[in-house]
């Protein structure tokens, strides 16, 4: 999906929110527990119940790859079930040597149907510019993660500069790729950040995780980056995954859901006036 697809997106569904499934089997409501199919009819119902209400999924290869072939054979089940009218970010963080990252990227972009692949930029330019060569597809490069353990290297501050590394991240990032095939991800857990990561790329895209049970605030995000082409994809996972526990858990993760893209829909008119 290209940017100008997503941009129109967002605005027709008015919503820039990107669900995360990040499905644990041990969480899954009883009715599924133990079920073979388990993980995959719980994805299938959480999507049919949000579609309509956001423009990306994320599945996180970690909660698919712990489980093995079976694991993997949910993943792609999910991903081809969610279909090609949704922004999919495949959550890997990849990123290696040249060849290596080649690899990584036909096997979600060409094998699989992603849109983009999460990528750590520890390793430098070459291991970030595979991605960087599909068309429609984008990589999205860790800046500053919502984790607490995200100041242990992020936000330590270059000698030379004097600025965090975050914001080297970020700035060699631009020189990587463009506003049409690369985001940066900005962790809702530092609202401090979002004034000077606008300064710096006030076009790319932003994937912003830490809303909901890890406490980013929405409105604070908005405020900061919230671009007149939206510029945000607001990632959502537990507090819409296991809004419920029960029989229910669909029909709350679609409330939860309708929540978040009703306060997104105030937050874009906002920038549609203003804009």
């Amino acid at each position: 999906m290209d940017r100008q697809t997503l941009i129109a997106e967002i605005f027709r569904k008015q919503s820039f929110l990107c669900i995360g499934l990040d499905t644990e089997p041990s969480r899954l409501p009883q009715p599924l527990q133990g079920q073979v199919d388990g993980v995959f009819e719980f994805n299938r119902r959480i999507i049919d119940a949000t579609r309509d209400l956001c423009v990306a999924y994320k599945p996180n290869l970690a909660f698919y790859e712990a489980r093995g072939a079976e694991g993997w054979r949910d993943f792609e089940r999910t991903i081809q079930y969610i279909g090609s009218e949704h922004f999919i970010i495949a959550d890997a963080k990849r990123g290696d040597i040249g060849n290596t990252s080649r690899l990584y990227a036909e096997a979600f972009f060409l094998r699989l149907p992603c849109d983009a692949v999460t990528v750590s930029p520890y390793m430098g330019a070459d291991s970030v510019a595979p991605f960087l060569t599909f068309e429609g597809k984008w990589a999205v490069v860790l800046a500053i993660t919502s984790n607490p353990g995200s100041a242990d290297f992020q936000e330590r501050r270059l000698v030379l500069t004097g600025a965090p590394l975050w914001e080297r991240v970020i700035e060699q990032g631009k020189q990587w790729g463009t506003p049409d095939n690369l985001m940066f991800v900005v962790g809702a857990t530092h609202p401090h950040v979002f004034t000077r990561v606008r300064a710096i790329a006030p076009e790319h895209f932003l994937l912003v995780p830490g809303i909901g049970t890890q406490g980013g605030d929405l409105e604070t995000v908005c405020r900061h980056a919230l671009t007149p082409q939206a510029g945000l994809l607001v990632s959502v996972s537990r507090s819409v995954l296991y809004a419920s526990s029960n029989e229910d858990f669909a029909e709350a993760a679609r409330a939860e859901a309708k929540r978040l893209q009703e306060q997104m829909a105030h937050f874009l008119q906002a920038v549609t006036v203003t804009g």
